[in-house]
């Protein structure tokens, strides 16, 4: 199915453009919040983009061999249990998405 990959696709950019925009919101939380004051709105858009990325690499994992079966190549390392570097990046950054989101949660603003 293309629309599975297109959606592996769509979930991933957003992911990147979530991360982006919770950046640029921490820069201009830096300059705006008062003394003590969390990061909310970062944490919930870095936790919007923590959510893309597990649902990507879910959709990936749950139709890695319907993907594959037309390359005979791709599709023999898929059922040797191989994933490919990609894969792993993918859950990764996952874990490193969410972490970053917590610590915005639980980050306050100092001097």
């Amino acid at each position: 199915d293309y629309s599975t990959v297109q959606a592996v696709q769509a979930t991933m950019i957003l992911s990147t453009i979530l991360c982006c925009v919770a950046f640029l919101i921490f820069i201009l939380q830096l300059f705006r919040l008062k003394q003590g004051e969390r990061f909310v709105l970062t944490s919930i858009i870095q936790l919007l983009s923590c959510l893309c990325v597990m649902v990507a690499a879910s959709i990936y994992t749950d139709r890695r061999e319907d993907l594959h079966k037309n390359n005979a190549q791709l599709y023999s390392l898929i059922m040797d249990g191989r994933y490919g570097y990609s894969f792993i990046l993918a859950w990764v950054a996952f874990a490193f998405t969410f972490i970053s989101g917590l610590m915005y949660l639980i980050l306050r603003k100092r001097k």
